[in-house]
């Protein structure tokens, strides 16, 4: 069953991207629901930031379209854009924090540079922000002498100052071991129930992206071969979507067949 388009924050259409002779993105079609947690999964190289990054303006795409509340974004003036940013926030792929500056100076400076509050004001909403993320005893400690997960968390912080409906997460897991990966997901879920933002999240990790999503789509040579819920990814027979999903069985039983010593077939299905 289709989605009210009143009950869509995000609907894009036809989204294609290329580098040269290299195509990234050959008509992505994508559709996300207000107040939900929506994953577009992907093995490494096959467009997921490239697409995160078309969506929020960092890059231009060749052709598509992309309507934010209903309003067609390349036909909005210069002011409907602004607002449209001022509406998203991106944590990006390693936090990209500052090290120069504190946890509440990287909290307030999407807010010196995007409004026009008082310097009272911008520290008044920055201390929430650590508050609500529970980092606000490490307000004016530098992001090296912080921790893997507090690092996140206040990149998190950052994000969520500006008060957006809409947050890109961009592989908000690169590097982290399981443990870790576990603990962004839960954040993720925890503070999207807790702030009601949409999040849109692009990443690798099958497991606890069913877990902690409202919806996930799978992103595969440019297109998104599979959208619907976790339970149906989880079911699904698309060959695609089966060969992503059990990869690691598959790799559990291709390993038991070298330790009985017979030969296996390569996947040419590969990705590189």
């Amino acid at each position: 069953m289709s989605a009210d388009p009143r009950d869509l924050l995000l609907q894009v259409e036809g989204l294609h991207k290329r580098f040269g002779d290299h195509v990234v993105l050959a008509g992505v079609g994508l559709a996300v629901r207000r107040a939900s947690v929506c994953t577009v999964l992907g093995p490494s190289g096959a467009g997921k930031s490239v697409f995160l990054k078309c969506l929020a303006e960092v890059l231009r795409p060749d052709a598509g379209e992309i309507r934010f509340d209903g309003r067609l974004l390349s036909a909005a003036g210069p002011a409907a854009r602004a607002e449209f940013r001022r509406r998203c926030s991106f944590l990006f792929q390693g936090n990209a924090l500052f090290d120069s500056l504190t946890a509440l100076e990287n909290v307030a400076l999407p807010l010196e540079q995007t409004t026009d509050l008082t310097d009272a004001k911008i520290r008044e909403r920055s201390l929430e922000a650590l508050r609500q993320l529970e980092i606000d005893d490490c307000r004016g400690r530098y992001p090296s002498q912080l921790s893997g997960g507090m690092q996140k968390r206040l990149a998190l912080a950052r994000a969520l100052v500006t008060r957006p409906e809409l947050v890109f997460f961009d592989e908000p897991t690169a590097g982290l071991d399981p443990l870790r990966r576990n603990a962004v997901f839960a954040m993720i879920a925890k503070y999207q129930r807790q702030f009601g933002f949409t999040a849109l999240v692009v990443t690798h990790d099958v497991v606890e992206a069913l877990l902690a999503s409202d919806r996930v789509a799978l992103l595969d040579r440019g297109r998104i071969c599979f959208e619907g819920t976790p339970t149906e990814f989880s079911a699904s027979t698309h060959p695609v979507v089966c060969g992503f999903r059990d990869s690691a069985g598959a790799l559990g039983s291709s390993l038991a067949a070298i330790r009985r010593g017979e030969s296996i077939q390569s996947n040419e299905h590969e990705t590189t």
